[in-house]
């Protein structure tokens, strides 16, 4: 379905991947792997004609529709229902049934889905944003972060509404065994290469971790043969009758490939200064009130509340309440 080829992307100085190649095949679905910052959005974003790349080729089958999970929050509907149905195709745009069904499984019930977008919390706006995308009769989706914000029963019904899609989905998110009970492959960035393996994210952490050892085995062998060789022609350049093997030598050292040392990946670690603080009382809350607008119902009403030293507040209610 989607051919990626030689793909290079690079910030400056700084390059995402080099000389990427891989495919995407029909009907399967990619867990999009690799650490904060590796170039999961950006290889998105190139897929969907948003970034440019520096050089290689995507080669995507012409007719091929790509459906994008937007994270923005930006509505033009008066209601929820109206909002997630402009995901419809433009022969299916009465289908109100179908938005209805998948705006359910995402938590909103019949009375929410009348209600205007702007009443709701973030969370909930994102899930429209993301029952827009799944109406949608597109070939592939690209779905980045799309449990943010879900609770378990609306993450159980997406993992079985994926599961049941006909066409490619690529996936970003760090909740592995989401990843794992929906994707069919892993793609991982990883020290500006990208490596596919069919199965799980641990089939792949696995796999990477054993290439790296014995890549590193193979350089120190590779160093420790170069010394011999390096020490060999030290000991034995100004001898006439090694000559020829000296010559050989060198030869061969400069034909080899030195392997450099792997860099390290770093961590990113911070810590917050402190102090402690006796009071037994940390908030006194009172007669709080709260909607998204004037006209909207309160979510809050004349709420009180005393939040003490080593409590440990649970929050409970209603979607959207």
């Amino acid at each position: 379905m989607i051919n990626i080829n030689n793909l290079t992307k690079s910030y400056g100085t700084d390059i995402l991947f080099r000389n990427v190649n891989f495919t995407i095949n029909e009907g399967e679905c990619i867990g999009l792997v690799g650490r904060n910052g590796f170039g999961k959005t950006t290889l998105f974003r190139m897929l969907l004609g948003q970034e440019s790349y520096d050089s290689g080729d995507i080669s995507i089958i012409k007719g091929y529709k790509i459906g994008y999970l937007q994270q923005h929050i930006k509505f033009t509907k008066n209601t929820v229902l109206e909002e997630a149905a402009l995901g419809l195709p433009p022969d299916e745009a009465d289908e109100y049934w179908r938005v209805e069904k998948i705006l359910n499984g995402l938590g909103f019930d019949k009375n929410s889905i009348d209600r205007h977008p702007s009443e709701f919390s973030g969370g909930y706006q994102v899930r429209i944003n993301l029952a827009r995308c799944l109406v949608g009769n597109y070939n592939m989706l690209l779905l980045d972060e799309p449990t943010n914000y879900l609770d378990i029963v609306s993450i159980r019904w997406l993992t079985k509404f994926l599961r049941g899609w006909q066409g490619e989905i690529m996936l970003i998110t760090h909740d592995r065994s989401f990843m794992d009970s929906v994707a069919t492959n892993i793609v991982g960035i990883h020290r500006q290469g990208v490596r596919k393996i069919k199965g799980e994210t641990g089939k792949y952490y696995d796999q990477i971790l054993i290439d790296e050892e014995v890549y590193e085995k193979t350089r120190m062998n590779d160093e420790k043969k170069r010394k011999e060789v390096e020490l060999f022609i030290s000991r034995f350049r100004a001898k006439a009758r090694l000559a020829n093997m000296v010559q050989s030598r060198i030869k061969t050292l400069q034909k080899s490939e030195k392997l450099d040392k792997l860099d390290e990946i770093k961590n990113i670690e911070f810590s917050f200064r402190y102090s402690e603080f006796n009071a037994k009382v940390l908030m006194n809350i009172k007669n709080i009130d709260f909607s998204y607008s004037e006209n909207s119902p309160k979510l809050i009403n004349n709420l009180e509340l005393i939040i003490g030293k080593d409590d440990r507040i649970g929050v409970i209610g209603k979607n959207g309440k």
